[in-house]
């Protein structure tokens, strides 16, 4: 089940199906989607069916982010459990929101839900090395480098390393 969650300026609730049209704006965007695992998409009808696969499927939750007293989607945040009490998080923001700290926020708040209300002990990101804002937002929030994986993904713009960052429950509610 996917609760809602809220933050100072966002609101965060399960993703809709008429949400493709508002994230088609990221999924779409060429520059967005360097850095994500797939190709930019082609059309609307590929967004609404990219976000269908991707909903009610065990262990995993996304939500869309809302700027409060808003109802259009302008990001995702989501988390997956590897295992338990270890998730995996992953976010994505349309290019008119980035830059103004809403992933920051968003992913706090989901961090917030992860270690303090449901009692996680690990929570992990994988990223492009490339992708500098990832990187930064990581490092911003406490994330520790913790490797890399050389030629671990063949995406639509080769094949690719990733790093994975780690943060734990302990460093979270301490900071």
């Amino acid at each position: 089940m996917t609760p809602p969650l809220e933050s100072a300026r966002l609101t965060m609730r399960a993703q809709r199906a008429d949400d493709a049209e508002a994230l088609h704006e990221a999924f779409g965007d060429e520059a967005t989607m360097r850095w994500w695992s797939s190709a930019p998409h082609a059309t609307l009808d590929e967004t609404r069916t990219y976000l269908s696969t991707r909903t009610d499927q065990p262990g995993q939750r996304g939500w869309v982010m809302t700027v409060k007293g808003t109802d259009r989607a302008i990001g995702t945040v989501w988390a997956g459990e590897r295992r338990a009490g270890v998730s995996e998080i992953g976010y994505m923001l349309v290019p008119g929101a980035a830059r103004q700290g809403y992933a920051r926020e968003g992913v706090s708040r989901l961090l917030d839900l992860l270690f303090s209300e449901e009692g996680h002990r690990r929570v992990f990101a994988d990223t492009d090395p490339d992708n500098a804002s990832s990187n930064a937002l990581l490092t911003r929030l406490g994330f520790t480098l913790e490797g890399r994986l050389r030629a671990e993904w063949e995406t639509h713009i080769g094949v690719r390393d990733t790093l994975l960052w780690g943060l734990l429950a302990e460093e979270w509610t301490s900071r």
